[in-house]
Formats: structure tokens, C-alpha cells, sequence
């Protein structure tokens, strides 16, 4: 964890962004990959990604083992959306520690959630996952989806060594699923994977980002970066 970089970091947001212009589409139209509904939203947001992030989360599936199969808990988020979270992350880390100035309350949520200027999840990069069953039942991965502190403990972190011997085997195979078909993952949590946004160009090397923060509905319609 001591190469861990956060979202919050200053060489994320100072990635350009060379917009694609790639629209959204809704995975539920795919036929192909298997939606929870926990985060569900009244215009089906959760649903939707960057139309290449959908073509690889189906050729990650092809990769899972037989019997196995992705479970896409939340995608693309508006960016009030985001905000939100953020502002509830500050807010829940402030409580559990007052004496807390608020740049450490800010970096600490940056941990977990991204700040929305640079939020994969706005630009439809990014994808909160797990594993299941051909019949929905979730595989044991160490932690739920979204189980971060202060509330919970550092499990959520993609290498922690505080998980049993199966999630362990279960996150290496998410992990080589996703990696195989381009996507990165945020280290403090083994559930976010992205492609295409600046995290990943930071992670990868690659000199700019595909996307910057998309428009909704979904009609192609992008944000361009400022």
C-alpha cells in the first residue's frame, strides 16, 4: 500500500483529457452482463457506461471461469451525484475524527471517493463490481461492495492481508479478468475498475485521458474538459 496514489492526488487532475466523444450506453440493453439494483436510480444512470468500458466488461466475463459471472453494482454517476457522496465521506470521516484539520478529512475521503472534478464514475469510465454465481448468488470477495472506513476496516483495500484464503482466490480472479481486458483498479477498493479516464492514464502511462465528464441521458452527448 505504499505506492498507493489517491485520487485526490494533484497529478491526476493534471492529466489532460483528449475527449472521444465515446457515448453511454445502458448495460441492461446488452443482454450480456448482470445488474444489481442496490443503487439503482430513478433515470437508470447506475446502468449506463462508456461504450468501450462495456465491451470490455464483456470480454472480462469471457475470461471468468465456467459458472462465474460479473456483477455491475454502479457505473456511470452525475456529477451532483458524486458531490454528494463526497460531501457524506468528508462529513462520516469528520465525526469519527474531530480533531481532524480539514485537508486530512478531504485526503482521507479522497481514499475512498473521488473528488467529482476527477471521478472516473462522472466520466463513465468506471465500474463498482463483484463476482456471482450464473444464478446471482454472490462469491465471498472479503467485504461487501462500498464497505469503507470509518465505518469499516482496511479489507476493502484490493491487496489487504487481512482476508480469508477464498476472497483472496476470488479477488485474484477478478483481478485477472479485468486486468486482461485493460481496466485498472483504485487499490482501496477492490471493487472499482475503470478504463478510459484519468486514473487509468495516470496508472497506465498513456499520455491523456480518453474521457472527461459525460452528459445524461445517455444521447453521446460529453462535457468537455475545462
Amino acid at each position: 500500500m505504499s505506492s498507493f496514489v489517491s485520487l485526490s492526488d494533484p497529478r491526476i487532475a493534471a492529466v489532460p483529457v483528449r475527449e472521444c466523444g465515446e457515448p453511454l450506453v445502458d448495460l441492461r440493453e446488452t443482454g450480456a452482463i448482470r445488474i444489481d439494483p442496490r443503487l439503482a436510480d430513478e433515470r437508470g444512470a447506475f446502468a449506463h457506461v462508456r461504450l468501450s468500458v462495456a465491451d470490455r466488461l464483456v470480454a472480462a466475463q469471457c475470461q471468468l471461469p465456467r459458472g462465474l459471472r460479473l456483477l455491475v453494482v454502479e457505473g456511470f454517476r452525475p456529477r451532483e451525484v458524486q458531490e454528494r457522496y463526497f460531501e457524506d465521506s468528508m462529513a462520516r470521516i469528520a465525526r469519527a475524527h474531530p480533531e481532524w484539520p480539514s485537508g486530512q478529512v478531504a485526503a482521507e475521503a479522497a481514499t475512498y471517493v473521488s473528488p467529482p472534478e476527477v471521478a472516473p464514475h462522472v466520466a463513465g469510465g468506471a465500474v463498482d463490481l463483484t463476482l456471482c454465481t450464473v444464478d446471482g448468488v454472490e462469491l465471498p470477495m472479503g467485504t461487501d461492495v462500498n464497505a469503507t472506513p470509518p465505518e469499516y476496516g482496511t479489507e476493502c483495500f484490493t491487496e489487504s492481508a487481512l482476508i480469508d484464503p477464498e476472497a483472496r482466490a476470488n479477488r485474484e480472479t477478478l483481478i485477472d479478468a479485468m486486468t486482461a481486458t485493460g481496466f485498472v483498479n483504485y487499490p482501496s477498493e477492490w471493487w472499482h475498475w475503470s478504463y478510459g479516464d484519468r486514473y487509468w492514464a495516470f496508472a497506465t502511462g498513456v499520455k491523456h485521458a480518453r474521457f472527461g465528464p459525460a452528459g445524461f441521458p445517455a444521447t453521446g452527448t460529453v462535457v468537455p474538459d475545462v
